[in-house]
C-alpha cells in the first residue's frame, strides 16, 4: 500500500504527496501530459527536442544540473509517445532546491538561440547514432507506421525524420512551451520523510504564483480497426535476421489491459515462457525471443520479437509461431502455469515499489490516468484475471488479421 495525499494549486497544479520515513532522501517528480502523440504530422521530435531544452537554463538560473548537484542531488528526464517526466533525487534537507529548479523553469524557460542549438546539435546526434547507425536502431521508424495509419503513434518519440528538427524555429519551439508546459497540464509529486503541511506550503511558495495557461484539449484521430495482415521486409547490415511481430491491443484504461499484459507474461517473459521453451530451447530456431506490451495510454502494442538462428528462414519460423499461438487461442493455460506468472509478477512488483522514485511516478502516472489510488488497486486487478480471461483475450488479439510483421533481413552489403 502507498499512502499519499493529493491536493491542487489554484493554477490548476496537481500535487501528490507520499510520505516515507526510511530514507534520508526525496523525490521531486513532474509529469508533464505532452508526448510524441501531441505533435503535428510535420513537426514530430518536438517534445524529445524539449525535454532537452528544459536542461538548457530557465530566465532565472543560467544552468539547471549545478545547484542540484551542489545539493547533493541527480536528475533526469524521460520523453515517450504519451508523456514526459522529469525527477530529481536528492537529500530531504534540500529538497527546496529541487522545487526552486523546476518550478522556475516551468516558470521562464530560457529560450536562447545558443541553447536551442546546442539542444538539437545533441538530439539530431542522437537520432543519428540511436536509430540510424546502430544495429537494429531503425527498427520502431519502421514499425509504427506499418502498425499504425492514422494515430499519432505512427512516429517514434524521437520524430519520424530529421528535419523538423533541423528546421525547428525559436517561434516553434516557444509555442509549444506556451501550449504544453503549465501547471494546467502538470503532475508533480514530492515523496520523502516531510510533514504534509510542510510540502503544501512549499509547493505554494514556488508554483503557486505561475501563471495556469490553458489546458490543451487533446483530439487525436482514432486508428481504424486493423482488418488485414501487414507485412514488411527490409535488409540491414546487421548480425541476424529478426522478426518483429505487433499485435493491436485496448488502451491503457481497457479492463482488458492486465489481462493482455499477463498474456505477453504467458508468451515470453522469461525461460519458462512458452515462447522460449517451444522455439528456442526444443525447436532450435530462434537465438532469442520475447513478448511484452508497449503500455500505452491509447490503442496500443504487445510485441513479439527476437532474432532467428543461422539457417533458418522467416517461413520456418513464422509457421512455428502461429502454430505457438494457434494452440494458446485453443486451450486455457493450466492453473499452475497462471500461477507461477502471478508469483513472478509479485516479486517484481514489490522490488519496484522498493524504490522511492519508482513509487512518485507511479503516483504521477495513475493521477494521469485518472486516480492516483489505482496505484494500490492495480495488483488485486491482476490477482481477478482468469485462465478463461486469457483465453479469450488470446482468441481475439492474437490474430494474422491483427497483425503488422516486420522482418530484417541481415545483408552485409545493406546500408
Amino acid at each position: 500500500m502507498i499512502k499519499f495525499e493529493r491536493f491542487q494549486l489554484e493554477n490548476g497544479l496537481r500535487v501528490l504527496f507520499h510520505k516515507d520515513e526510511t530514507t534520508p532522501m526525496s523525490v521531486v517528480n513532474t509529469l508533464y501530459d505532452v508526448g510524441a502523440r501531441d505533435e503535428s504530422e510535420d513537426k514530430t521530435g518536438f517534445a524529445h527536442l524539449f525535454e532537452h531544452l528544459m536542461f538548457g537554463g530557465s530566465v532565472n538560473i543560467p544552468e539547471f544540473d549545478t545547484p542540484l548537484q551542489m545539493a547533493g542531488g541527480e536528475n533526469n528526464a524521460f520523453t515517450s509517445n504519451d508523456i514526459t517526466n522529469y525527477y530529481n533525487v536528492l537529500p530531504v534537507n534540500n529538497i527546496e532546491t529541487a522545487l526552486w529548479l523546476e518550478s522556475d523553469r516551468m516558470l521562464s524557460l530560457a529560450f536562447t538561440p545558443k541553447s536551442l542549438e546546442v539542444q538539437r546539435s545533441v538530439v539530431i546526434e542522437e537520432f543519428r547514432q540511436r536509430y540510424l547507425n546502430q544495429p537494429y536502431g531503425d527498427v520502431w521508424l519502421q514499425l509504427r507506421p506499418l502498425a499504425y495509419k492514422e494515430h499519432p503513434y505512427k512516429w517514434a518519440t524521437i520524430g519520424k525524420e530529421l528535419e523538423p528538427i533541423e528546421n525547428a524555429t525559436m517561434e516553434d519551439v516557444k509555442a509549444f512551451f506556451k501550449k504544453h508546459y503549465n501547471p494546467s497540464n502538470a503532475i508533480l509529486c514530492v515523496a520523502g520523510n516531510l510533514e504534509l503541511e510542510n510540502v503544501k506550503e512549499l509547493v505554494e511558495k514556488w508554483y503557486g504564483s505561475i501563471p495556469a495557461g490553458t489546458k490543451y484539449e487533446r483530439n487525436l484521430p482514432k486508428e481504424p480497426i486493423q482488418r488485414e495482415l501487414r507485412e514488411l521486409t527490409i535488409e540491414r547490415n546487421v548480425p541476424n535476421n529478426a522478426f518483429y511481430y505487433a499485435f493491436k491491443m485496448p488502451d491503457r484504461l481497457h479492463p482488458d489491459f492486465f489481462t493482455i499484459d499477463l498474456l505477453s507474461d504467458a508468451l515470453g517473459r522469461d525461460k519458462s515462457a512458452r515462447l522460449y521453451v517451444t522455439l528456442k530451447k526444443e525447436q532450435q530456431l530462434v537465438a532469442d525471443i520475447s513478448a511484452y506490451i508497449l503500455g500505452s495510454l491509447d490503442e496500443g502494442l504487445l510485441v513479439i520479437s527476437g532474432k532467428l538462428n543461422e539457417g533458418i528462414t522467416f517461413k520456418q519460423f513464422d509457421n512455428a509461431l502461429w502454430a505457438l499461438i494457434d494452440e494458446l487461442s485453443a486451450n486455457k493455460l493450466s492453473d499452475s502455469e497462471l500461477d507461477r506468472i502471478m508469483i513472478k509478477f509479485r516479486t517484481a512488483k514489490e522490488f519496484q515499489e522498493q524504490g522511492l522514485l519508482q513509487r512518485a511516478m507511479n503516483l504521477c502516472n495513475y493521477e494521469l490516468l485518472g486516480d492516483p489510488d489505482g496505484v494500490n488497486s492495480e495488483s488485486e486487478k491482476y490477482h481477478q484475471i482468469t485462465t478463461d480471461d486469457i483465453l479469450r483475450c488470446a482468441k481475439n488479439i492474437l490474430t494474422k488479421s491483427n497483425c503488422s510483421i516486420l522482418n530484417i533481413k541481415a545483408d552485409k552489403n545493406a546500408k
